[in-house]
């Protein structure tokens, strides 16, 4: 039975080379990820039961991507399967120095964006300590959209805390139909996430980090609020009070995934303690995330605890 169960789109990335760009590169390497699959991936390296709801094409596209999230330790059953339609793709163009990287979607009318929320088996929830949802989701349309809507009196019904990371995609919507859309949702939940950026671009929330913490924290009425900075580390604020967490220092391999293993983090630490472990163990995951390539952060729960007590970078034989 699942602790964490993660509901959302899984896309297949598609990258050139370092040096490389997408108007010039012979190759492209391929991964598989999507913000709640990979949250529930990492949660899966560090021993906590997962399960990843989804709906994919019978093709060999959709079946790799369930095979890549099954081979991470995330239990897929729950993925409903289309007999057809296609798999969303993500190009990503890697920036270098002064040149910005760029993302390219191609996930209009996938087949998770026809999802029926209707044909999800939810008692697949019973039992799950947290059901995490992100704001991704949201923006794909208005299916996606009221799979979320359902989702989340379906986690109340069965005891489970909701987890939500507003994840704000610009290429998915503008901010103000985000703000519209987002808020009523948001309002209520155990654990809302998002950065510093999100917080002023979409709900007009900027300055001192520990006060756009608390300001919003009233505004959604959630349980807990927690605000990641980029390299200046995360904000949390709960019923008990504020707390503040650095970044730890890392090596920039592949940053995509990295907000995503903070969840993961956070949602170890929280569960196995409070807000403030989970600012720590969030932190973590972070730094390691961005150590590796793919969309999924693979620390074990001790390369975690090697951060936690400064041992990183250490050579083992």
């Amino acid at each position: 039975m699942a602790e964490v169960i993660g509901i959302g789109e899984t896309l297949i990335r598609l990258a050139p080379a370092e040096g490389e760009t997408l108007e010039t590169a012979p190759m492209l390497s391929v991964h598989v990820g999507g913000t709640e699959s990979n949250v529930c991936a990492g949660l899966a390296q560090l021993g906590i039961l997962t399960s990843w709801i989804s709906r994919l094409p019978l093709t060999p596209l959709g079946r790799r991507v369930a095979m890549a999230v099954r081979a991470l330790g995330v239990d897929t059953d729950g993925v409903l399967w289309a007999p057809e339609g296609r798999v969303g793709l993500m190009f990503v163009q890697p920036g270098a120095g002064p040149r910005a990287s760029e993302v390219v979607y191609y996930r209009q009318d996938s087949a998770f964006a026809a999802i029926d929320a209707d044909e999800v088996d939810w008692d697949r929830l019973a039992g799950a300590r947290v059901v995490h949802l992100t704001g991704v989701t949201v923006g794909l349309g208005a299916n996606a959209r009221r799979l979320v809507e359902r989702a989340i009196p379906e986690a109340r019904r069965r005891g489970a805390l909701v987890s939500f990371d507003v994840n704000y995609r610009a290429r998915l919507w503008d901010p103000s139909t985000a703000r519209d859309q987002l808020v009523p949702l948001v309002a209520g939940l155990d654990i809302v996430i998002l950065n510093d950026r999100d917080a002023a671009g979409v709900f007009n929330e900027q300055g001192d980090p520990e006060t756009v913490a608390r300001t919003l924290r009233d505004r959604f009425e959630c349980g807990v609020l927690v605000l990641t900075l980029g390299a200046s580390g995360a904000v949390a604020r709960d019923g008990s009070g504020t707390y503040r967490q650095a970044a730890y220092p890392t090596v920039i391999i592949d940053r995509i995934g990295r907000g995503d293993a903070f969840v993961a983090g956070f949602l170890y630490g929280y569960l196995g303690k409070d807000s403030a472990d989970g600012l720590r163990y969030g932190a973590a995951m972070a730094a390691l995330k961005q150590t590796y390539r793919g969309d999924v952060c693979l620390a074990t729960s001790e390369a975690l605890r090697a951060v936690l007590r400064g041992e990183s970078g250490r050579f083992y034989r």
